[in-house]
């Protein structure tokens, strides 16, 4: 075993520099649910900025040093407050904050969010009718889409946001489980931000690529 591990010593060492790098510098986090369609698809593998909001120590939720300030419409991978699952989600409202839905419509501090370019497409990979539209709050801007035909909690709030905390919803907001069922998520769970998409497979079809889905930002 020492004579195999000194033959291997080159691809040892950047194996363990990569996963350094993978455990505290950047990351990739695959896409296993339609909870934040349309922006992200079943089958898509994000890249993640682990430095985005702190520099940790690796294997751990403690911060040696905060690198940024999470940010509204951010989209973020943390860990579930409840049971530790890792999910991904957009940030909607930060400490502060109050934060509700009336009839599907976020509303953060009062205001109500604009739905424009509202449009009624069926997927066909999820056999579902859905509408879709723009969500416009202050200076975020994304795509947003709701399932009609769907009982879904569309009535939530007010709550305001505790310190050191934030509250994320996913773009998907009728078939997402997200703050409004586990309440809001404190720093130290952030993992980082997804900015891009690496790569993207049709997984609910013949698993064939999406290749305009390919190092594409995500907004």
């Amino acid at each position: 075993m020492l004579s195999l591990i000194k033959q291997n010593r080159a691809l040892l060492v950047v194996l363990l520099c990569f996963a350094l790098f993978r455990l505290s510098f950047a990351d990739w986090n695959p896409i296993p649910s339609g909870s934040m369609r349309p922006t992200l698809l079943e089958g898509d593998v994000v890249l993640v900025n682990r430095v985005a909001y702190d520099l940790k120590v690796p294997l751990s939720n403690h911060s040696l040093l905060r690198t940024g300030s999470p940010r509204r419409g951010d989209v973020v991978v943390f860990y579930s407050p409840v049971d530790g699952t890792r999910l991904i989600k957009r940030l909607v409202a930060v400490a502060g904050d109050i934060v509700e839905t009336h009839g599907g419509a976020l509303w953060i501090n009062g205001q109500a969010a604009a739905y424009e370019d509202q449009r009624a497409v069926y997927d066909v990979s999820t056999a579902a009718s859905e509408l879709q539209a723009i969500e416009r709050l202050g200076a975020t801007t994304h795509q947003v889409q709701f399932l009609p035909e769907r009982n879904a909690l569309r009535d939530w709030g007010p709550v305001l946001v505790p310190d050191e905390q934030y509250f994320f919803l996913g773009d998907n907001r009728d078939n997402s489980a997200d703050s409004r069922y586990f309440g809001a998520v404190p720093r130290a769970l952030l993992v980082g931000r997804a900015h891009r998409t690496l790569v993207s497979a049709d997984i609910l079809g013949d698993w064939s690529p999406r290749f305009e889905r390919f190092i594409a930002p995500i907004h």
